[in-house]
C-alpha cells in the first residue's frame, strides 16, 4: 500500500502536465472556470469544441481510471444542501477572483504571475476559514 502523499504528488504532476499541454497546444491558460464560463456565457463559441473536449476529459478520465483504484474516502458530506451551497460559493468565488485554482494556482504561480499568487493566497485563506467556520464552529459538515 502506497502512502497517500504519493497519489497527491502524482495527481499534482498530472494537473501540471495538463496545464502545460493545454498552454502549448492552444496558447491559453488552463483555467477550468474560464473554460466552462466561456461555454455558459457564449464568449467561447469560437473554440467551443476545444472546451468541450477538455471538459469531456475532466469527466471521463476518473471513470476510465476507476477500475485501477480501490474505494477512496474523500470525507465529503452526504448533506446535499451543503454540497449545493459549496458549489455555488465556489462558482461565485471564481467569478469574483476572475479565475479558479487551475488558472491562478497551477498556471499563475508557475508563470510567477502576481495576480495568480495573490488570488491563490486569498482562496487558500478563504478555504481554511470556511473549514473552521462550518466544520469546527457550526458543526455543519
Amino acid at each position: 500500500m502506497q502512502p497517500d502523499w504519493i497519489m497527491g504528488l502524482l495527481g499534482g504532476l498530472l494537473i501540471g502536465l495538463g496545464g502545460a499541454v493545454y498552454l502549448i497546444g492552444s496558447g491559453r491558460i488552463m483555467g477550468a472556470s474560464g473554460i466552462i464560463g466561456g461555454l455558459v456565457d457564449g464568449s467561447g463559441r469560437s473554440n467551443a469544441l476545444e472546451r468541450i473536449v477538455f471538459l469531456a476529459g475532466v469527466f471521463l478520465m476518473p471513470i476510465v481510471l476507476t477500475p485501477f483504484y480501490k474505494a477512496v474516502d474523500t470525507h465529503i458530506t452526504d448533506n446535499l444542501t451543503v454540497l449545493v451551497a459549496a458549489g455555488l460559493f465556489v462558482g461565485v468565488g471564481t467569478r469574483m477572483a476572475n479565475g479558479c485554482t487551475s488558472g491562478h494556482g497551477v498556471c499563475g504561480i508557475s508563470r510567477l504571475s502576481l495576480r495568480g499568487i495573490v488570488a491563490t493566497v486569498f482562496y487558500i485563506l478563504a478555504g481554511g476559514l470556511s473549514v473552521v467556520l462550518f466544520r469546527h464552529i457550526l458543526g455543519v459538515i
